[in-house]
């Protein structure tokens, strides 16, 4: 497989939480750990309650990064570090820039019904069950259209896949 292959199902199968990176009204970046969702095209679907102040955030600046990590790959090899030797391997991330814009209420739906169907399939059920106004009253989907992707750990080395998205 190729680190993009590798990388997409580490998010899909294995990485849980990303830490999702707005910018609030000063400027300096916050971050906080949330459900996203990754698709085909390296953009990130995200589905969250929408009193949030990142919402404020991203109608404000779009600006936004999304990072999963994850424990080093058993395959991944380190034998030259470049500056420092840690004793240790790097961890895997996955890291995609780009814009948010918000979902409309169709988009927000399906999105949601998508994957609460396979997290309540897979026996997570603990969140709970939304009608359709339920949803359009309380949550807001946000599309992150990607700029750029960064992937480390996910080839023989340390070295990072890099590429921009036109």
């Amino acid at each position: 497989m190729t680190p993009q292959e590798t990388a997409a199902a580490f998010v899909r199968d294995e990485a849980g939480f990303a830490q999702v990176t707005t910018l609030d009204r000063r400027g300096y970046p916050v971050a906080r750990s949330m459900t996203a969702f990754l698709a085909g095209d390296w953009s990130v679907h995200l589905v969250q309650r929408a009193t949030h102040a990142r919402i404020a955030q991203w109608r404000r600046d779009p600006r936004t990064l999304v990072t999963w990590l994850g424990a080093p790959s058993a395959t991944i090899r380190n034998d030259a570090p470049h500056v420092f030797d840690l004793g240790t391997l790097p961890d895997r991330l996955v890291s995609i820039r780009g814009d948010a814009e918000f979902m409309p209420s169709e988009w927000t739906r399906e999105v949601f019904r998508k994957h609460s169907g396979a997290h309540r399939a897979a026996g997570n059920t603990r969140a709970p069950m939304r009608s359709d106004d339920d949803i359009d009253e309380n949550l807001i989907g946000v599309r992150i259209r990607p700029f750029q992707v960064r992937l480390e750990g996910f080839g023989a080395d340390p070295t990072p896949t890099t590429w921009t998205i036109d």
